[in-house]
């Protein structure tokens, strides 16, 4: 009978907790994996989202449980260039249609060159990561099995995304649309590119 006593007071003195709104976030680190916290991420995160839930019931825009683990377990990366058009907007269509979140690395200079050479073997475009799986060029068919071996969520089941491509990269390395680099005045000391050092 005490001990009975004791789990009443214990639920009862838990009960308002229960009830008060709790945050979860998922972020993006530097390395591009995808989290999903309680606690508010680090300042460096990027593509910050907060779900917000009840006690036990969560808010239906929560991500489902396969694609949370999906994320961890193996995050999507397409690979893609500015040179490279039709088949790297069907491949990052295709995703979009799965409703499956990605990053996208633009390959434009030696670094991003250099990258895709070390996860793909090659320079082809568009190349698609799925955790350790590497698919090159598009295909339907190659892109829905990664995604079926990463454990990601069957076609159908998620919403369709939107995400856009990057906007074109600079020489700087930012992101910046070619129209702005092209309105920017030059000094009359400022270097000039020939169309070779732009690649």
């Amino acid at each position: 009978m005490r001990y009975a006593a004791a789990a009443i007071a214990l639920c009862l003195a838990l009960a308002p907790g229960a009830t008060s709104a709790q945050q979860l976030y998922r972020w993006t680190d530097a390395t591009g994996r995808v989290h999903v916290t309680d606690t508010p991420p680090p300042p460096s995160a990027r593509e910050v989202e907060r779900k917000s839930f009840r006690g036990s019931v969560v808010e239906t825009d929560q991500l489902p449980f396969a694609l949370s683990k999906a994320l961890k377990d193996a995050p999507v990366t397409l690979y893609t260039s500015p040179s490279c058009k039709a088949p790297c907007s069907q491949a990052r269509a295709a995703l979009n249609r799965r409703g499956i979140p990605f990053k996208e690395i633009v390959v434009w200079n030696p670094e991003t060159n250099a990258e895709l050479r070390r996860v793909s073997g090659a320079a082809a475009v568009p190349t698609l990561t799925v955790g350790s799986t590497v698919q090159k060029g598009f295909e339907q068919g190659a892109f829905d099995r990664a995604l079926d071996i990463g454990g990601y969520p069957a076609i159908g089941t998620l919403p369709p995304r939107a995400q856009a491509a990057p906007a074109a990269p600079t020489r700087e390395g930012e992101s910046r649309p070619p129209a702005e680099e092209a309105q920017k005045p030059l000094g009359p000391y400022a270097p000039r590119f020939s169309d070779e050092h732009k690649k």
